[in-house]
């Protein structure tokens, strides 16, 4: 039977949780960036799986080693938003027939690599022929109940910040697909942002332990998706006061006459981290990340009214709610 309309994956996943019968008192309700089972004495087992298929989570000139590697690092990224450790992983790959005995052993290393990087070890999975190569990760760790950070507590008033700049993954990914110009240099740098992203675990471990984190979100669907998910589960919205613009990304918009704000909101790819954070504890937050070097962008603040603004050079433009979406390229 021929569909209506296109179905998106965020109402396929819709569809399919409401057919699901509910566990009494899940710990994290579906929708968040990992789901949990209660192992009791406060203590979760923190669950997460996520899919990479070349065709359509691989651009051009990206290695199966990092393809591979990129399968972990987008699961990692979502223990990152909650500030919980990867402990273990298991791995299913989906393999088409004619692969060379070097493309496996790029995959295993790629994956290894990924793993360790953060860690955290494969323990086995699962192999099967696929028309595409197709690599699943599931990772697995315990964390206590209440130093999970979910996507549900920002608050009015609260501060919205960043774990770093937004837009470079979606110049790069034009200049692979679109051949779009760029100096050397910052060719180089865009490209690389894209073949090897890096999850913000670190971060998000150090601020868990601040408790000025009221929610967190990974922003690989992009800054605007990410902050209209937060206030969805919050039932808050946002004004943001500074968008959090890559300089590279600013010389790629002008040399190529592209809007910046659209490469920072709408990209995606990114695995930063988006967070709302309790204003009295910002500055024991900010030394946290600082004390490991990291960084940490505040961009605007939460807001009772349920939408999601930018303002900046002294106007206010609606932050639309989109992003990339698996069936639907179109809505990037």
């Amino acid at each position: 039977m021929k569909p209506d309309k296109i179905l998106g994956e965020r109402k396929i996943i819709e569809i399919i949780q409401n057919h699901l019968t509910h566990m009494p008192k899940m710990p994290i309700p579906f929708g968040d960036d990992v789901s949990a089972y209660d192992l009791g004495n406060h203590k979760l087992a923190v669950l997460k799986t996520d899919m990479l298929v070349a065709r359509t989570d691989v651009p051009k000139t990206m290695s199966l080693w990092q393809a591979a590697r990129k399968a972990v690092i987008m699961n990692i990224s979502d223990f990152a938003a909650k500030g919980v450790k990867p402990l273990a992983l298991m791995v299913s790959l989906g393999l088409p027939r004619g692969l060379s005995e070097e493309d496996i052993q790029e995959i295993a290393e790629g994956l290894d690599a990924g793993a360790r990087e953060y860690d955290a070890y494969i323990l086995g999975g699962d192999t099967a022929e696929a028309s595409d190569v197709i690599i699943n990760v599931s990772v697995f760790g315990i964390a206590k109940k209440a130093d999970v950070i979910l996507r549900s507590g920002a608050e009015p008033g609260d501060i919205v910040a960043v774990t770093g700049p937004f837009g470079k993954t979606a110049a790069g990914l034009k200049i692979l697909s679109e051949n779009l110009k760029a100096s050397r240099n910052i060719r180089q740098l865009l490209i690389q942002s894209v073949l090897m992203p890096h999850a913000r675990l670190r971060e998000g471990l150090a601020l868990s332990k601040t408790k000025a984190v009221t929610a967190a979100i990974d922003s690989s669907d992009g800054l605007a998706w990410s902050l209209h998910e937060i206030g969805k589960a919050s039932n808050t919205g946002f004004l943001i006061n500074k968008l959090p613009t890559a300089r590279e990304t600013q010389t790629f918009a002008k040399l190529n006459k592209l809007d910046p704000v659209e490469l920072t909101l709408y990209g995606g790819e990114e695995y930063e981290l988006v967070l709302t954070m309790k204003p009295m504890l910002w500055s024991k937050a900010r030394e946290a990340t600082a004390k490991i070097g990291a960084t940490l962008l505040p961009i605007g603040k939460v807001t009772a009214e349920k939408h999601a603004l930018l303002r900046v050079g002294g106007k206010t433009c609606a932050i639309e709610p989109r992003g990339y979406e698996h069936f639907k390229p179109d809505t990037i």
